[in-house]
């Protein structure tokens, strides 16, 4: 069975930074696609950044290009999502999930995290 844990979510001021962590376990991730989604009150789900296990290739939505970045350790079976200049308009719950597909939908991953809170207070 496929978990994965988020962590490092929390309160920071606009102009901070936070890590988000999201360790994943159950089965090999060789081929398989990681990103990070978001979600507000009231809005719906929404896609932040993504990269391969397999390579480098990352993508980004353009909300957090520039200020974001997303790197995995292999060996730790770890996905990051680095934040820097946060805005209030990023406080969200953000969710790493996983997919065998290269898509940007929530619709096309097949598990998800628990979410960690994300608050930006400016």
């Amino acid at each position: 069975q496929v978990q994965l844990v988020e962590s490092g979510g929390g309160l920071v001021q606009a102009g901070g930074s936070l890590r988000l962590s999201c360790v994943a376990s159950g089965r090999t991730f060789r081929n398989d696609v990681m990103a990070w989604f978001r979600q507000a009150p009231g809005k719906e789900r929404e896609f932040v950044a993504r990269v391969m296990w397999s390579g480098a290739n990352t993508y980004y939505a353009d909300s957090v290009k520039g200020r974001f970045t997303i790197s995995r350790d292999n060996g730790k079976n770890t996905v990051y999502l680095q934040m820097n200049n946060l805005k209030p308009e990023d406080t969200a719950v953000y969710y790493c999930a996983t997919t065998s597909k290269v898509v940007v939908i929530p619709e096309g991953y097949n598990y998800w995290g628990q979410g960690t809170q994300v608050t930006v207070s400016s």
